[in-house]
């Protein structure tokens, strides 16, 4: 065994990503295959999972896939029956379920009173719903176990005011606290064998944003020129810069962190804009 192995300790774990048919869900998965970690790919349909199953699977990893609602207790609890009986435990879950709705946003064009509510309560339940209750299931049986790493996605908009996103970013800034509060009552019961963090991606291109950054001949839109501004690194993220700190979470190499919530955002976090 190396001293990166023996570091971060991930070599033969189990790891169930939430929302596994998603882009970032997919590089988080093959970066952690590459690691050696079995990896679960959940998601409420098996076929969008599938494609990135097959991909971590071609390079030699070790990917599948179950249905899974992460709005449904039950099904939880039957995909996490179903894992525990083909791979005995669960060490590592990532919550990475999420996405947005118009009805959640505020257009220029909008004034803030044009907000739908049941686009908003659609939003919030995906984000932290969908965050709280995979949770709850999985951290029973982290309990059980005495051991494990959970890891949700927060997001830049729920660390400073950004326009449009209202929804979005009340469900991520609810994730982020919830992420402290479940790190503090698992670390207050368990210690150090069950940890809590989150990471907060700054902007990364994907299909639910890409007209809204950039034009169809490439250039960056008026928005999209905005955050590059904003952003000291002065670029838009890539899916795989978010593995090293999926890694650096979820393995022992973070023993002694819990309740972060760590922005890999190019900068985008600290720039005053000056």
């Amino acid at each position: 065994m190396t001293y990166i192995d023996d570091l971060f300790q991930l070599k033969g774990a189990t790891a169930l990503i939430t929302g596994g048919g998603g882009v970032l869900a997919g590089a988080i998965g093959f970066g952690l295959s590459k690691a050696g970690v079995r990896v679960v790919l959940a998601d409420i349909r098996e076929e969008n999972a599938n494609a990135n199953s097959s991909a971590i699977n071609s390079t030699g990893g070790d990917a599948s896939v179950i249905v899974m609602n992460v709005l449904d207790t039950s099904s939880i609890e039957k995909a996490c029956s179903e894992i525990l009986k083909s791979h005995s435990k669960i060490d590592i879950l990532i919550n990475a379920a999420g996405g947005n709705m118009p009805g959640a946003t505020i257009n220029p064009d909008q004034e803030i009173f044009d907000l739908k509510i049941e686009d908003l309560d659609k939003v919030t339940d995906l984000n932290f719903k969908g965050t709280v209750l995979p949770s709850m299931v999985v951290g029973k049986i982290m309990a059980k176990q005495n051991s494990g790493s959970i890891l949700n996605i927060s997001s830049m908009a729920a660390m400073k005011s950004m326009t449009r996103v209202l929804g979005y970013s009340a469900a991520k800034a609810a994730v982020s606290n919830f992420t402290q509060w479940m790190a503090m009552e698992m670390g207050r019961k368990y210690g150090d064998k069950i940890r809590v963090n989150a990471i907060a991606p700054g902007f990364f291109i994907g299909d639910q944003n890409r007209a809204l950054l950039i034009n169809e001949d490439g250039s960056y839109t008026e928005r999209g020129n905005l955050v590059i501004q904003n952003t000291p690194i002065g670029r838009f993220g890539e899916a795989d810069e978010l593995i090293g700190a999926v890694l650096y979470l979820s393995g022992r190499s973070a023993s002694f962190v819990t309740g972060v919530i760590l922005p890999v955002d190019g900068g985008f976090n600290f720039f005053s804009g000056v």
